[in-house]
């Protein structure tokens, strides 16, 4: 179907030629959901609207819009009031026609057979292509039909249950279906918040399947959700940059989604007006994401398991700044990368802590004193222990950490240095020879030993947390028991409450943990949040 989009602010309308997919993107308050509003009223008598949200949720219709779902269940009401029951919302009436429609078709083969004799196979109605489409979503979900009632079952061994028990998600993807079923013939069909309800693993497949059932129509989706769009075959996207009151127009162009994040990483993003936050480690088992969100309260913080990830994933959110005006920064452990390689990452927006993981960010004074504090335990004895049991483990292992350190180094020298070209075999071979004069590991070893015995003698506690590198720290320092606790465990959920019940300790730890990210060059690229230098 061929569509004119609305009107420009600058150039003449754009237009779509047989497109069977359209997706329309933009932040809150560029004018989204006035330009589909616009688009459907330009589609006339071939406009059709569908939102889950409002169909499953709402009991209040104003301006209903002829051919909808409300509108063909009035006319259906006025023929035959008794089919009405108690259907409320848009869902149950669906279902209601849907029931209606199969009662009705099936009386008209009845007929047929019992007058002419038809022999011919039952007609397929709207609920057999619902049941068999529904069955394609779910296949260990069944749709019953039963004395006039839909009725659903599982693999669970449940009894049936009726469409009142389904979850939201199953509730949508029924409410799609079956609205689908409903839309006139070559219809453009918006549909708002395709994935509100819907559960990501089965996103993709169910609205294939919905697109299948339609090829007559043209599918509009109006979301915040880039991997949505990019979910889509043979889309095409439309970016919403701003509306013009005024003059009624749009600025708007055509994008590829696949240019822009193929993964999850946006979740919502244009949705949110926060600053994005990108962290190593998951949403279930890692620190990172428990104690970050508490910390950096004006983010939305999203974690991606790999620091590979966290800083490829904010080098493209902040390439594509001009498309959602939000901030994008990241977060990785220093680990054991050199001064050279922290000051690139902070200047691409990744920072890096100045202790070594992110075990040791619980181990920084101010924080240690805080949790003694709040445990009632005297802070200069608990951080007096904690202080010499870390030091104490480092100096039993400073050679093994500097050879790490500098196998660390090796890596990404080699790494550098070799990807690069090559005339021919023997070209490569020559400059490997040579790489171990260049990289000169062994100086590098015997400097860091100087350096990290430095830190030893001198009893510098935040360098040793710099440079050491070791996951059992946090156990084996012994802070938690020195603190009143029982474990490690213990140790984190205690900081985790005091940072969620706020007060004076929750504002020391904060400050604590944002000065740890300040970078030593006071470059302008530094972790700034106003909600940290706000009075408690």
């Amino acid at each position: 179907m061929n569509i004119t989009l609305p009107k420009r602010t600058v150039g003449e309308p754009l237009q779509l030629n047989n497109a069977s997919q359209v997706t329309v993107i933009g932040a809150n308050g560029a004018g989204k959901s006035r330009f589909c509003q616009r688009l459907l009223q330009d589609a006339g008598d071939k406009a059709y609207r569908m939102s889950a949200l409002k169909g499953i949720l709402s009991e209040n219709y104003h301006n209903i819009m002829p051919g909808s779902i409300e509108d063909q269940y009035n006319q259906k009401l006025a023929i035959n009031p008794l089919i009405g029951g108690k259907a409320t919302t848009e869902f149950e009436r669906l279902l209601v026609m849907l029931m209606s429609d199969e009662f009705a078709e099936l009386l008209v083969y009845k007929a047929r057979v019992r007058l002419d004799g038809d022999n011919s196979e039952p007609p397929h109605t709207k609920l057999d292509a619902l049941v068999r489409n529904w069955q394609v979503i779910f296949p260990r979900n069944k749709i019953l039909r039963e004395s006039g009632r839909l009725l659903f079952s599982n693999d669970s061994g449940d009894k049936p249950y009726g469409a009142i028990r389904l979850s939201d998600g199953e509730k949508a993807a029924l409410y799609y279906i079956g609205a689908t079923l409903y839309a006139p013939k070559n219809a453009v069909i918006l549909v708002d918040a395709p994935e509100t309800f819907i559960h990501r693993s089965i996103m993709q497949n169910m609205w294939n399947v919905i697109e299948e059932m339609r090829p007559d129509c043209t599918f509009v989706y109006s979301t915040h959700d880039i991997e949505f769009a990019s979910s889509r075959i043979a889309n095409t996207c439309i970016w919403i940059k701003s509306f013009d009151v005024e003059n009624e127009s749009w600025d708007y162009e055509f994008v590829n989604p696949n240019d822009t994040f193929n993964d999850e990483l946006y979740f919502d993003l244009l949705g949110s007006r926060k600053p994005i936050l990108f962290i190593e480690g998951d949403n279930v088992h890692s620190i990172d994401s428990k104690l970050y969100p508490l910390v950096f309260t004006e983010y939305t913080v999203k974690p991606l398991g790999s620091c590979n990830r966290v800083i490829e994933a904010t080098r493209t959110f902040n390439e594509l700044k001009s498309f959602h005006n939000l901030d994008g920064r990241g977060i990785v452990d220093r680990d054991r990368r050199d001064e050279g390689e922290v000051r690139y990452l902070r200047s691409k927006r990744v920072f890096v802590p100045n202790v070594a993981e992110i075990e040791n960010i619980l181990l920084l004074e101010d924080v240690v004193r805080a949790v003694a504090r709040f445990c009632h335990k005297d802070p200069d004895k608990v951080f007096s222990r904690v202080k010499r049991n870390v030091i104490g483990m480092f100096r039993g292992v400073q050679t093994a950490q500097a050879l790490e350190h500098v196998r660390h180094r090796v890596k990404r020298n080699v790494e550098v240095r070799i990807d690069k070209r090559f005339e021919d075999i023997t070209a490569l071979e020559k400059h490997m020879i040579f790489l171990i004069n260049e990289i000169k590991p062994r100086e590098m070893y015997e400097e860091l030993c100087e350096r990290f015995k430095g830190y030893v003698d001198g009893n510098d506690y935040a360098k040793v947390l710099m440079v050491f590198n070791e996951k059992t720290m946090l156990t084996q320092c012994g802070v938690a028991q020195l603190c009143g606790l029982q474990s490690k465990e213990a140790y984190l959920s205690t900081i985790l409450r005091i940072l969620k019940h706020e007060g004076p300790e929750a504002k020391v730890i904060r400050d604590a943990i944002i000065r740890c990210f300040d970078a030593d060059d006071n470059s302008s690229a530094q972790f700034k949040t106003r909600k940290s230098n706000k009075k408690r």
